[in-house]
């Protein structure tokens, strides 16, 4: 038997409802901010993501799903979307247009990761990146938006945090004076820290190993070494989170190791879904337009996983998902009215009714079985003597109430059953 690649999942029509109100839902929020779908292609020239990524970072270095086409042109499936915006923005020329381009998107990201709870290859995310502006203000609009999104799912356990990377100049201060820090303990590293002492020292931050998060609790902080323009953009975005209601915490650890990130960065965390806690992850990349071959505009994004959130969802019980009962049942009473009971379904669905009947000539005991199965709040009863007098019977399932309509007037049926 052929199965899913391993790392891969079917999303099966169970659990859809659960992905199409999660998906409704971020269209709303993302409508109300006024921020514009983006599609952009599965796949894209592997060197877009070694530029926008990092070739230093994990997932351009160990996770990309990486092949030559058959023109030999090293291709890969996308990682992250970020990379895949800002090139969209560069190539069509979006600066011309308007000054701020604020976009979202819902898509397919792909990872050779070990698959486990909250983390697989194939894995979808939504998110957004406002291109043109480097407001405080847009900084918080791109905590605030996911925010509403993952409380608006019911979700409490659940906390902001954020911090300051400030700009170039002042960070490359600090990773100095971090050197100094690290290096009388650079033999006590893990193998993966002291190669990120030299090529990504703020990553060591990240790192799980016990001994490093020891010698990492002492260690100097960005923080305490910005400058005066980078604090006062960092106490904006503060005041904006404060005034529209969002609690946070600041984490000075919390960190972007490259050199085009700037500013803001923020995660929002869940204690619901295990060691993968982070449902959502942004921060302002104000130099990676110019890097990507732009001219220099500043950005600022987020990125939230949508399996994450709706595993945590699964584990706090807090989805109210929308009724998803049939609205109606045709049963074809004799079993030889095949045709008329495809009219009368079609008449309700070209209504925007939800709509099913029998294709398998069953008797009638098990139509309205499969009309219960399927929560249909109405059924319609074709054949008997009322068909002989060109009637067909409505019945409301909930109450047994039943009421007898000319066939010929099926705009009566439809405006009861709308009540």
């Amino acid at each position: 038997m052929i199965k899913a690649i391993y790392g891969t999942k079917d999303i099966l029509p169970e659990d859809i409802l659960k992905w199409t109100h999660l998906e409704n839902l971020v269209r709303n929020v993302m409508g109300s901010f006024n921020y514009k779908e983006i599609r952009t292609p599965v796949f894209e020239e592997t060197r877009l993501f070694a530029r926008g990524i990092g070739e230093a970072t994990d997932i351009v270095s160990k996770e990309m799903y990486t092949f030559n086409d058959r023109s030999d042109n090293s291709v890969t499936l996308k990682p992250e979307m970020t990379a895949a915006v800002v090139r969209s923005f560069i190539e069509h020329k979006m600066d011309k247009k308007q000054m701020l381009n604020k976009m979202f998107y819902i898509s397919p990201m792909f990872r050779q990761e070990r698959p486990q709870a909250g983390r697989l290859r194939q894995f979808h995310q939504f998110g957004a990146e406002a291109l043109g502006s480097d407001s405080p203000q847009l900084d918080a609009e791109m905590i605030i938006m996911p925010y509403d999104i993952i409380t608006s799912l019911g979700l409490k356990n659940i906390v902001v945090k954020i911090n300051s990377l400030g700009v170039p100049e002042s960070r490359e201060n600090y990773k100095n004076v971090l050197k100094d820090y690290l290096a009388p303990h650079l033999n006590d590293l893990s193998e993966e820290s002291r190669k990120r002492f030299e090529t990504n020292i703020l990553r060591i931050f990240d790192s799980k190993a016990e001994n490093d998060q020891k010698i990492m609790e002492d260690a100097p902080l960005l923080i305490e070494h910005l400058d005066n323009a980078s604090l006062e953009h960092f106490e904006g975005v503060k005041r904006t989170l404060l005034e529209a209601g969002i609690p946070f915490e600041i984490d000075p650890k919390l960190v972007r190791g490259l050199d085009y990130y700037t500013h803001t960065t923020f995660e929002i965390v869940s204690g619901s879904v295990g060691s993968q806690s982070a449902l959502c992850g942004g921060g302002r990349y104000n130099l990676l337009v110019e890097q990507l071959g732009g001219k220099p505009a500043p950005g600022i994004g987020f990125a939230a996983g949508i399996e994450r959130i709706l595993l945590a969802c699964e584990n706090e019980e807090s989805l109210k998902l929308p009724d998803d009962s049939l609205d109606l049942f045709v049963v074809d009473i004799n079993r030889d009215n095949a045709e008329l009971v495809s009219k009368l379904s079609l008449f309700f669905r070209r209504k925007g009714l939800t709509v099913e009947h029998d294709y398998a000539a069953r008797s009638v005991k098990a139509q309205m079985r499969e009309a219960n199965r399927s929560n249909a709040k109405f059924t319609i009863m074709v054949g008997g003597d009322e068909l002989e007098r060109n009637e067909i019977v409505l019945k409301t399932m909930e109450t047994g109430d039943q009421k007898s309509f000319n066939i010929d007037n099926l705009q009566s049926v439809f405006e009861t059953m709308r009540g």
